[in-house]
């Protein structure tokens, strides 16, 4: 049977996860595949694992416990290695990587910010500002059978729009990255303007949360924030 990999932790990690069950149904028991420096919280894999809502919860409630009693690696949901001994060999080769991480995120959780903006807001923004925008606008209006430049005046906003959104992702970042020890920039869903990940000292969580809604109040209620976390720093493994 396969083997499940939740996280990897220092050697001298609590492991407090007494009541904390593994993916599957039923439950799977959990334990630890030890090295000399390391620990890989496992379980035994499923047959036909698959990412159902009662799983990933399991596997998020062993990174949870995790973390909340020393710095924790966290793996993505449904990683599987042969077996334990292939686990072992995997935290032997990479040892000094694994250990290095670990004493870079310790302290640390991820921050997830999504940010969208209402669209009529954003065109009414592009209409107004742009003089080409402007000028294929009033060529539509005075002849509406003019292919070309209603051609023309879709692309035009839709390069607009792009730009847009990308440089006011700029800004947001730039705004609340000192708030944080380290940006991650994913990619931002059709109508988002960013979906940022940020690495957090856990002492200064609340200050962070402070900071998005500071961004969030001066862009006005035309913009939706979305703040999600703590989380285990997936972003930054």
């Amino acid at each position: 049977m396969s083997t499940y990999v939740y996280g990897i932790t220092a050697a001298d990690h609590p492991l407090r996860l007494d009541g904390v069950h593994g993916v599957g149904e039923p439950a799977a028991p959990l334990r630890a595949v030890r090295t000399g420096s390391l620990t890989a919280v496992v379980s035994d894999a499923p047959e036909g694992l698959r990412a159902k809502r009662r799983d990933v919860r399991a596997h998020q409630g062993v990174l949870e416990a995790l973390m909340a009693d020393g710095a924790t690696l966290p793996m993505r949901f449904g990683l599987l290695a042969p077996d334990d001994d292939q686990v072992a060999t995997a935290l032997d080769a990479g040892d000094d990587t694994y250990c290095a991480r670990l004493a870079d995120l310790d302290g640390h959780v991820e921050y997830n910010v999504k940010v969208a903006r209402d669209e009529d807001d954003l065109l009414r923004e592009i209409v107004t500002e742009s003089p080409q925008v402007q000028e294929l606008r009033a060529r539509t209006i005075a002849d509406p059978g003019a292919h070309d430049e209603r051609v023309a005046l879709g692309e035009v906003i839709s390069h607009e729009v792009s730009a847009r959104r990308s440089a006011e992702a700029e800004l947001l970042t730039a705004a609340l990255a000192p708030s944080a020890k380290r940006v991650s920039v994913g990619e931002a869903a059709a109508n988002h303007i960013a979906s940022l990940s940020f690495l957090v000292p856990e002492k200064d969580a609340q200050a962070f949360a402070r900071a998005v809604q500071r961004e969030a109040d001066l862009r006005g209620d035309a913009y939706t924030f979305t703040l999600t976390g703590p989380l285990p720093p997936y972003s930054f493994v």
